[in-house]
């Protein structure tokens, strides 16, 4: 595996991979990895000749400075995760230069409202900053496919509109959540959690599960009640948000149309930690 380390190194690896008429598959990250990044190489493998990792903690889209300096770091423990895989041809670790040569700010990008939505009320500009980072990886690395969690759907939507905007020539890839085995969405988020609080977090999934079996009989206001109750009811645990949105728009709805596609989303903090889920209402 490749570890390349700055901007010209990657250009000239890229040169030679497109003129052997290489098909790149590529996954950014912000490091910590867990299987959960894994298995978004696993699908770039299927699909593409060659496949790229990035690892690179983006300082746009923090809001929170403290948030910035407490990001799980652990760059030679990731690229032995990386290489111990198999799944990945190279990895590109960037410093702030190479993305912002001049000076580490965002672009603004006009995501026609998706930014708006819940992650976007509480994180202003913080969808800005993804956009930015990832629209100058894509310049850079430029893949054919590339590929993002459903954890993230929010962030996965916006991309796909940027793309879809800017005319970029890549094909955005949704991968379905990685959990763990008692339901838990994987996130570097997660290590911060002690065990016993890992394994309480449970209940996140299992609430999901339950508002997927309630969306069939039961109102939406009457869903969130019950879904509200719940977490009343664990301590240290505090709901910040639970709503159900239209897939395409990611607009709040209290109502269900028949016609559309819908989705459930909670923002749950454990022990200080913020963690977030999402799940498909059938």
């Amino acid at each position: 595996m490749e570890v390349i380390k700055n901007r010209k190194i990657l250009q000239d690896f890229i040169e030679r991979q497109k003129e052997m008429g290489k098909r790149i598959g590529f996954a950014p990250t912000m490091g910590a990895l867990h299987k959960g990044h894994l298995s978004l190489y696993e699908e770039a493998k299927k699909e593409n000749d060659l496949v790229i990792s990035s690892i690179f903690v983006n300082p746009t889209q923090f809001n929170n400075p403290e948030d910035l300096e407490k990001y799980p770091r652990d760059i030679n423990r990731d690229i032995l995760i990386l290489e111990n895989s198999g799944l990945v041809d190279a990895v590109y670790i960037p410093e702030v230069t190479d993305i912002y040569p001049e000076k580490a700010e965002s672009q603004h990008y006009d995501f026609d409202g998706l930014e708006n939505e819940m992650e976007g009320k509480s994180r202003p500009g913080h969808f800005d900053g993804v956009g930015t980072v990832v629209e100058e990886l894509f310049r850079q690395v430029q893949p054919d496919n590339a590929y993002f969690g459903e954890k993230d759907f929010q962030q996965l939507s916006i991309i796909k509109k940027m793309v879809d905007k800017k005319h970029l020539p890549v094909n955005i890839k949704g991968v379905s959540i990685y959990r763990a085995e008692n339901g838990l969405a994987l996130s570097s988020r997660n290590q911060r959690l002690h065990e016993e609080r890992r394994d309480a977090s449970k209940i996140i999934y299992e609430t999901l599960e339950k508002v997927n079996d309630w969306f069939k009989t039961v109102s939406i206001p009457e869903i969130k009640e019950r879904v509200a109750d719940i977490f009343d009811d664990q301590k240290g645990m505090q709901l910040e948000y639970f709503l159900i949105a239209d897939e395409n728009t990611l607009q709040e709805t209290d109502f269900f149309y028949k016609d559309r596609n819908f989705r459930a989303f909670i923002v749950v903090v454990v022990d200080g930690v913020r963690l977030i889920d999402n799940m498909h209402l059938d």
